[in-house]
């Protein structure tokens, strides 16, 4: 097929008889409304695409819209619709040389021009759009992993309110819950338990407010604890009235990530054992070296009474996700957590975390 204003002119001058002159008119009348109908060519692409394919069947003029607006189908409609597109284009330049023949060209080559010039259309159009996809594709994937981003801060901030604000309100709940229990205590006894009300209570705020800041700058980190930490969390719950045992090592020079998550062991098993199983003994043992890895374990008897005769919580409480939690903690610093029931009724907690 031939295209442009040069090859019809050349067409009408090598065979004159080929078309009534009124036929060229009507040609060019219709190639300019082809070109015309371009301005809509985003809005309905395939619609517009389908008429100027029909219409390159009898006229010529109207070839040049007929390939952009393929190269337009390609862009932004599905491949399958493309190829659909471009096989019924195939098809009306076969039937174009079939009723515009040029005397000394051989129709073949004619229809084979055509179909390679609509065919190079249609792949550069298939290109842009592949390339566009990959874009989208790009910028969901950074939306993605954006969105994963917060999820995993929002998701370590909770964790953090959970291990901090848990330990220092079931404090506050023990010591309220022996005021109550023994409203006939000494004075003495009730001054100590509403200073250490008190003590709680602002450090519960003091913790509150560091993980608020946290939310509001996220560059910001909370302080964090450490192993060394772990004496001064056994002696609060001494002075709330749990019976605990600290054995094993003092583990002072152990990798810090792997020191604070040991930390967090302790501090979730103890407010477990106050929550649901207050006077119950407790030992906390610490073992570890390096290559060796560091064993947390955290074991309590069977709840008994208390030795400040604070009442255990009710039997009701329902049990949280710290142990959940706890245990995704300690599988991203690449150890493994474990826990039960003991066989006298109690409870055990058992982490082992890599030091390498």
């Amino acid at each position: 097929m031939a295209y442009g204003v040069a090859a019809a002119h050349t067409r009408l001058e090598t065979s004159p008889h080929s078309s009534p002159g009124w036929f060229f008119d009507v040609d060019q009348a219709v190639g300019a409304m082809g070109c015309a109908l371009l301005w809509i060519r985003r809005r309905r692409p395939l619609v517009l695409a389908l008429v100027l394919v029909a219409l390159s069947a009898a006229f010529e003029f109207v070839s040049g819209a007929m390939l952009v607006s393929l190269f337009t189908v390609a862009v932004h409609e599905r491949p399958r619709k493309t190829m659909e597109v471009f096989l019924a284009s195939v098809a009306a330049a076969l039937a174009f040389t079939l009723l515009h023949p040029e005397p000394g060209l051989s129709s073949v080559l004619l229809f084979l021009f055509g179909a390679v010039i609509q065919g190079s259309a249609v792949s550069w159009g298939m290109f842009v759009h592949h390339q566009r996809q990959l874009v989208r594709n790009a910028a969901a994937e950074a939306n993605l992993r954006a969105e994963q981003a917060q999820l995993r801060a929002r998701e370590a901030v909770a964790r953090e309110m959970h291990d901090v604000l848990g330990h220092r309100l079931s404090l506050l709940s023990v010591y309220a819950g022996a005021l109550e229990f023994r409203p006939d205590a000494a004075r003495e006894d009730i001054a100590r338990m509403a200073a250490v009300i008190r003590e709680s209570a602002h450090q519960a705020l003091q913790d509150l407010r560091e993980v608020i800041g946290v939310l509001r700058a996220p560059e910001g980190e909370l302080p964090q604890p450490t192993l060394a930490d772990v004496h001064r969390l056994v002696s609060e719950s001494c002075r709330a009235g749990m019976r605990v045992e600290l054995l094993g090592e003092t583990l002072d020079t152990a990798p810090e990530t792997a020191g604070r998550c040991a930390y967090r062991v302790v501090q979730e098993a103890l407010t477990n054992v106050r929550k649901h199983a207050f006077g119950a003994g407790v030992s906390v043992r610490l073992n570890g070296r390096a290559v060796q890895g560091i064993t947390v374990l955290v074991v309590n008897t069977a709840p008994g009474a208390s030795a400040v005769g604070v009442p255990p919580p009710a039997p009701d409480a329902p049990p949280g996700q710290g142990l959940v939690g706890l245990a995704e903690r300690v599988a991203l610093c690449g150890g493994h957590l474990e826990y039960g029931a003991t066989d006298d009724g109690g409870w055990k907690v058992k982490a082992y975390l890599p030091w390498p």
